[in-house]
Formats: structure tokens, C-alpha cells, sequence
């Protein structure tokens, strides 16, 4: 009877892990994005103040708007929309139909940034993200999976050259590390750690210290080495005020 007992755990198991297609990495990112805030992401509308600039982010499986409003030196108030349909720039409640499209882009960029960066790590479950499962690797004492993301041309935007690497906790699934090559804007290489964490809304949310090499073409592999031995230098501080979930 035992025995006839074990045989279909054994069977249910296996179907378990035979329904479960997904590669290791796809599992840990996934257990990320639970950990972070799961389901919540899909629905919720995130307004916070970063760097004197408001920004409020919706980001749904098949859909997404962004938008930012400042002041500029000239007074002006000015909000940027980027969502599905592309890129809006108003001024004073105006259109602003003189942008270049090199302007534009710019914009979109930034725009985009700042939005990924909140919501990590929930956009590595886009359709254009290549994950990678580097093993497992000791940051500051701590045991981290080391996940590696690149992206597919179709689909990966302007930077889809672009290469990510994450650590992200083997007990929690906190992403406490990540360091990323870009090509856009002159190029570089980053290396961020958490500094703050705030829980809004059931999101987890997390500053961060910005760091560099000093060579920018510094291969993105070298980054956990060179924050170890200490030759990377603070750049910046990634600060979110006033954060609000709808």
C-alpha cells in the first residue's frame, strides 16, 4: 500500500516538472518577480518623484504609458507620454510637433529607462528577453543566482544590444545586484547595489547606488570583480520619493 502511495507522488511529481517547460533561469526570474510584487505589477498604476521629475507608469501584459511632467529652465510645464503608439511631448498643455526624430528618440529612451529600472524585475518576462543561467555566485557573502539577459533584435527596442547581468538571492529571490553594458548615448558599463527598500502597495521597491568602471569599455563579467576589490567609482544615487500604487 505504501509503496502503491509513493509510486503516485512519484507520477505526480514528474508531471509537475514535465508541465513546466521553462529553462532555470525563466524559473528563478519568475520566482523574482513573485518576490518582488507577483501579480500586482500587471494592474497597477505607479506614480513616484525621481530627480524633481514626476513620473507616473502603467505596464499591463499588452499594454503600457508612460508619462513624466517637469518644469523646464524656461518655465515651461511639460509632460511626456510614451505608450503603445509612440512618443507625445507637450508643453504648457500644447503639442510640441517640432521634435526631430533624434529628439524623439532620445526621449523615449529616457523615458523607458527610468520605467524598466522601477519595475524590475518584472520586465524580464518580455517576449524579447533571452535569459541565461550563469550558476551560482557569492556577492558580499551572500550566495546569488547570476542570471544573464540579452534581447532578441525583433521586439528588444533601439538598445537591444544592450547585455544585463542580475544577482538575485538563492533563500529570497531579492535582486540585490545587477551591472549592464549599454551603446546608446556614447556607451558605457554599470554596476548597481541596493541601497533603500520601500514596500508600497505590495511592490517592492529599491534605490540604488550607481557605480563605474573606470574604462568604460570594461567587459560587463569584470563588474562583480572590480566592485570587490574596490575600483569601481560612485557615479550617482537612483533615489524614489513619494511613491504611490493605484
Amino acid at each position: 500500500m505504501r509503496l502503491t502511495h509513493l509510486t503516485l507522488i512519484f507520477v505526480f511529481v514528474s508531471i509537475l516538472s514535465a508541465c513546466d517547460q521553462r529553462t532555470e533561469a525563466e524559473k528563478i526570474v519568475g520566482n523574482a518577480i513573485v518576490a518582488h510584487g507577483g501579480e500586482k505589477y500587471m494592474s497597477a498604476k505607479i506614480s513616484f518623484d525621481f530627480r524633481d521629475i514626476h513620473y507616473t507608469i502603467f505596464k499591463s501584459p499588452t499594454a503600457f504609458e508612460y508619462t513624466r511632467e517637469f518644469t523646464d529652465s524656461l518655465g515651461n510645464q511639460i509632460t511626456d507620454l510614451l505608450n503603445n503608439e509612440g512618443f507625445v511631448r507637450e508643453a504648457n498643455g500644447v503639442a510640441v510637433d517640432t521634435l526631430t526624430e533624434e529628439r524623439i528618440g532620445a526621449f523615449s529612451r529616457s523615458v523607458n529607462s527610468v520605467a524598466y529600472f522601477t519595475f524590475l524585475p518584472y520586465g524580464l518576462n518580455d517576449p524579447a528577453a533571452i535569459k541565461t543561467y550563469e550558476g551560482i555566485t557569492e556577492l558580499d557573502g551572500e550566495n546569488y543566482h547570476l542570471i544573464r539577459v540579452t534581447f532578441k533584435q525583433e521586439g528588444g527596442g533601439e538598445d537591444f544590444d544592450d547585455v544585463f547581468l542580475y544577482w538575485i538571492g538563492v533563500d529570497d529571490f531579492y535582486v540585490d545586484y545587477l551591472a549592464y553594458s549599454y551603446h546608446t548615448d556614447g556607451g558605457g558599463v554599470r554596476f548597481r547595489t541596493v541601497r533603500n527598500v520601500q514596500e508600497v502597495g505590495g511592490i517592492r521597491f529599491q534605490d540604488y547606488l550607481n557605480w563605474k568602471p573606470e574604462d568604460k569599455n570594461t567587459p560587463v563579467d569584470k563588474m562583480q570583480e572590480l566592485y570587490i576589490s574596490g575600483e569601481l567609482e560612485l557615479l550617482s544615487e537612483i533615489n524614489l520619493e513619494n511613491i504611490e500604487v493605484n
